[in-house]
This record gives structure tokens, C-alpha cells and sequence, in this order.
């Protein structure tokens, strides 16, 4: 079958734009066009920006002039928590349903340098607080290969316009999972870098010692390159790190694969019938597959809904409608803060906010929440003794199917989405979720997706990972 031109791979689309076989402009068309068709159905975007006519014909003339950047002219997403200079920028929140960024977000500045295109933002839990995208302040988004379904969270409509082709790829927030679970659920791929890989400056923070800029792609080549294009230390980020900080690791020809084979317990049987079927399929390749122990990872969910809501709490506070964002005015100063937080906060929020501040009060912090803080660090040491024997560590990217919206209404039910996902935002390590076969319901094929996690700095070992399962050469 033929593909359109919005669902070409970034590559695929370089080399055509270069060979002249069409537009900039062409490319931007069928990417607007595609999304202008179904966004009504899907909600994954809030909002579809209006061509760039200089900027399109700054990357047509950049590649005329034999403009080796792979994303000059290309057509991408971007999720509604990152700054893009005079466009809003609200989270998902009615609380920042008013606020237009004064700046870019340093990974916004890089992509405009490589002549990318935006082609809008991106729906989302409202700030990017769930594993399911039922939490925005605009409506839900639903997964594209089956509409009554969810298509994971937070980075829903990120994840549901790229498997829509309503661009060829896009950026999302990962906290605990936001970018690699619902790539999973709408059978892409999904990557998170090691913790301070990709600067932080102009994304709206949630919870700062977990965020990290991702990357949503339908190819793991594709996904390399949106990474590669945003990378590299920043001086408006002290947590971004020097090249070199980590050892280099080279590319195995076979892998060591570890795999917990305790922590698979109790998931869906559907997820744990792909996975092995994966797993062994790697293993007829000639791949090592190491059963490994990694007790402490059992207790990564709970300390992340600890640290999390703390970080919440204090990163939060800052939305008081006085300075910026929605203000609801009473009798009072104390009557206008109280109103425009309870008006403008969505139910998910006010819940982690309450939980937070909870774990941060003086008779509980050194109870709750520094002890999860500290146990981050256990968690860190286990996967480095891990790393002495394996290459990466692989997992199924979520624990269950994609499930119908309101179908897990118990706050907690969701949070164990996040089972196999948040541990690599706890310890810093880089994580990617590849599409693996899916299932089918109702008679439409649901996506799943495998985890592989390695060390700090080995972005490289999981992008070759990755390729073994999808075909890919990268």
C-alpha cells in the first residue's frame, strides 16, 4: 500500500523533500489535512496552529540549498506543557487556559534551529497527572485504533496524533511512564532519556527530579532523530548534563537481556503472552535472556506517589491566580487564592496537591517522604548491580491492555498503570517502549508495547534494542 505523505517516516520524508518528489508545503498539507479530518473524533489536539508561511519556506529554501538537518521542514507535535513563544500554553488546565508563553522551551528553540515544523499542541492529563488522558480540563482523548478506548496518559493526544499521522512525530513529558505508556497503547514508539539529557527550561514542571522531555515516534529510527535534535547541556537548566558524564557503552552484537520475571506476576495475560512471545523471539536471534532479581523495584510505585505529589505540591503552589493564569476574585485576597485554585484545579490535581502537602507537613516528611526519597537511591544501586550482568533490562510497557474510558474509575487502579514505567524516572535511567504484537478486541487490534531500560547514558543500547524487535535498521 501506498503511504500519504503524512505517513512517511522522518527519514523517508528527508531524502523525498530532497530528491524534490514534493513540498515542504505538500508535507505540511497532508499533516494538517489529516488532523483537520479526525482530530473531532480523537480530541488529541487542542489546538491546530495555523501554517508558518515563513518559516515553511525558510525550510523549503534550507533544503534547496542542501540543508543536511533531518528535521528541516518535517512537521511535528508538541505537547501543551512545553513553551512555544506567543502561542498558549494551559497544560490541559483551565487554570492556564489564558497563558501565552513569552519564550520558547529550549527544546523548542533547538527544533525551530533544524528547521522543524509545529503543527499544534497536544492534549494531555491536566498537567500531566494520569496514565490515561481522562484527566484534561478539555475532554479526553481517544486511542485512534479504537475510539472507545483510552489511549494512555499523560502524553495521550502526543502518542494519538502520531499514530493518526497527524505529524510524523512529537514531544511529550515523561514523569512515570507519560510518553512510553500510551506509545503502547497507540503502537508507537516511546522514549525517555536519562535524567538531564534534554534540557527542562520552558517545560511546565510537574514534578522536577522526574520530568524529562520525550519523544513519540512510529519508528525507533524516527524516535532517535527527535532525540538527537534536542539533546545537549543547557545553561537555563542546571540539572542538563555534560556529554561524557556517563561511561560509554558499546552495542553488544548480541544482547544480555535481563528480565524479573517476579515482577510479571499478576498482569494481564494477554500482555504476558505478547511479552514472552517477544522475549522468545529475541532469544531465537541469538539474544541472552538472564533471569534477574530486583526486589526493591516492587516498592518504586509507592515511593513515586510519595515524591511525586511532594514535588507537585511545591511546584503547584506557584498557580495562585494573583501573578499569571485564572483569577476568580472574591471579598478578599485569601477569598480570590482559594477560589481560582478550586475553579481552576481539575479533581486529579487537587487529590495529588492535598496528598503532597500531606507528606511534606512536620509531623510526616521525615516519615513519607524522605525515606522515599532515600529509597530512590536503594533502587538506583540494585539496577547498577543488575547492569554488571546484563545489557538492559526488559519489561512489558504496561500491565494490562488498553482499557475503556471510566472503565478504571478508582484513582488507584490507574496509578498501577504506572508499575513497570516510573522506576526510570525515579533513578534517572533512560527507558524506550516499542510497539510488540497486539490483541484483539472487538474486532480491533489493540497495540502493547515492551519496555527495555539501561544504564545512565546508554540511549545508544536501547535505540539497537529497540530495532531488534521492530526490524529496524538504526
Amino acid at each position: 500500500m501506498t503511504k500519504t505523505l503524512n505517513e512517511l517516516s522522518i527519514s523517508d520524508a528527508g531524502k523525498r523533500l530532497r530528491a524534490k518528489e514534493f513540498s515542504v508545503r505538500d508535507l505540511w498539507d497532508a499533516c494538517v489535512r489529516a488532523a483537520e479530518e479526525r482530530n473531532g473524533e480523537l480530541n488529541a489536539l487542542l489546538e491546530i496552529f495555523p501554517a508558518d508561511d515563513a518559516a515553511i519556506t525558510a525550510a523549503q529554501d534550507r533544503i534547496n540549498a542542501g540543508d543536511p538537518s533531518p528535521l528541516c521542514g518535517i512537521p511535528l507535535i508538541l505537547k501543551d506543557n512545553i513553551l512555544v513563544k506567543g502561542k498558549v500554553a494551559s497544560a490541559a488546565s483551565k487554570i492556564l487556559e489564558n497563558y501565552v508563553a513569552t519564550y520558547d522551551a529550549t527544546a523548542v528553540t533547538k527544533l525551530r534551529a533544524a528547521g522543524a515544523l509545529f503543527v499544534g499542541r497536544a492534549n494531555m492529563d491536566e498537567f500531566g497527572m494520569g496514565t490515561s488522558t481522562e484527566n484534561s480540563a478539555y475532554g479526553p482523548v481517544r486511542n485512534p485504533h479504537d475510539v472507545t478506548r483510552v489511549p494512555g496518559g499523560s502524553s495521550g493526544g502526543s502518542a494519538a496524533a502520531v499514530a493518526a499521522h497527524f505529524a510524523l512525530g512529537s514531544y511529550g513529558s515523561d514523569t512515570g511512564g507519560s510518553c512510553r505508556q500510551p506509545a503502547a497503547y497507540c503502537g508507537v514508539v516511546g522514549f525517555k532519556p536519562t535524567y538531564g539529557a534534554v534540557s527542562r527550561h520552558g517545560l511546565i514542571a510537574l514534578g522536577s527530579s522526574l520530568d524529562q522531555i520525550g519523544e513519540m515516534a512510529n519508528s525507533v529510527a524516527d524516535a532517535r532523530i527527535l532525540y538527537e535534535a534536542v539533546k545537549g547541556p543547557d545553561q537555563l537548566d542546571s540539572t542538563t548534563i555534560a556529554p561524557g558524564t556517563y561511561p560509554a557503552r558499546e552495542v553488544p552484537k548480541r544482547f544480555r537481556i535481563g528480565i524479573p520475571y517476579e515482577f510479571l506476576e499478576g498482569i494481564h495475560e494477554d500482555v504476558r503472552m505478547r511479552f514472552d512471545e517477544t522475549i522468545a523471539t529475541l532469544k531465537e536471534a541469538g539474544h541472552e535472556i538472564v533471569p534477574i532479581e530486583l526486589p526493591l523495584s516492587k516498592l518504586a510505585l509507592p515511593m513515586y506517589y510519595i515524591v511525586l505529589p511532594a514535588e507537585i505540591s511545591a511546584n503547584l503552589a506557584r498557580f495562585d491566580g494573583i501573578r499569571y493564569g485564572r483569577a476568580a476574585r472574591g471579598k478578599t485576597l485569601l477569598d480570590d487564592y482559594l477560589l481560582s485554585k478550586a475553579e481552576g484545579f481539575g479533581n486529579e490535581s487537587k487529590r495529588r496537591i492535598l496528598i503532597g502537602t500531606y507528606v511534606l507537613s512536620s509531623g510526616y516528611i521525615d516519615a513519607y517522604y524522605r525515606k522515599a526519597d532515600a529509597g530512590r537511591d536503594m533502587i538506583r544501586a540494585e539496577y547498577d548491580e543488575a547492569f554488571k550482568q546484563v545489557d538492559v533490562v526488559a519489561v512489558p510497557t504496561a500491565p494490562s491492555v488498553p482499557f475503556k474510558f471510566g472503565e478504571k474509575a478508582d484513582p488507584v487502579a490507574l496509578y498501577l498503570e504506572d508499575i513497570f514505567t516510573v522506576t526510570a524516572n525515579l533513578t534517572g535511567m533512560p527507558a524506550i517502549s516499542v510497539p510488540m504484537q497486539g490483541v484483539e478486541r472487538d474486532g480491533k487490534m489493540l497495540p502493547l508495547g515492551i519496555q527495555f531500560t539501561a544504564p545512565h547514558g546508554a540511549e545508544n543500547l536501547l535505540f539497537a534494542i529497540g530495532a531488534k524487535v521492530t526490524g529496524e535498521a538504526v
